[in-house]
């Protein structure tokens, strides 16, 4: 079996951001920071706060995984940027649900509405700056 799992790198506030997507999509989340993290004594003390690793299995199975970016284990932190999650589920009105809770603190770059792929689609950057598509409904042929 291959799975693409998307991976996250956030500056500083991983632990936030997968809490939200863990109330926002739900599933079960484990976090580990530098601190606890098996490398610990490799990496910056002042980074122990950090995530190293965090793991959203998510109800339907699939998986969002992320870290912090640990500043002096590589150059400066680049953003997230060129990449859009995107999420299918199989009625509107969860797609309805999932959208306005990934947009509360965000912003809406389209709202939902009908397209000629699903009976609704739409698009958000929430407040951690991660771009999501959002589909909903009925796949149409």
């Amino acid at each position: 079996m291959n799975l693409l799992n998307p991976y996250i790198t956030f500056n500083g506030n991983c632990a936030e951001a997968m809490q939200f997507y863990q109330s926002t999509l739900g599933g079960k989340l484990q976090l580990m920071t530098v601190a606890n993290s098996p490398v610990a004594e490799h990496l910056p003390q002042a980074a122990g706060h950090l995530i190293m690793h965090a793991h959203l299995e998510l109800p339907n199975g699939n998986h969002l995984m992320a870290s912090d970016w640990i500043e002096g284990c590589g150059g400066p932190y680049d953003g997230i940027k060129g990449i859009s999650l995107a999420v299918t589920y199989a009625t509107v009105e969860e797609a309805t649900s999932r959208f306005n809770a990934l947009a509360d603190g965000g912003k809406i770059t389209m709202q939902l509405e009908p397209t000629f792929w699903v009976e609704q689609f739409g698009a958000v950057v929430d407040k951690y700056g991660i771009s999501w598509l959002v589909n909903g409904g009925k796949m149409k042929a």
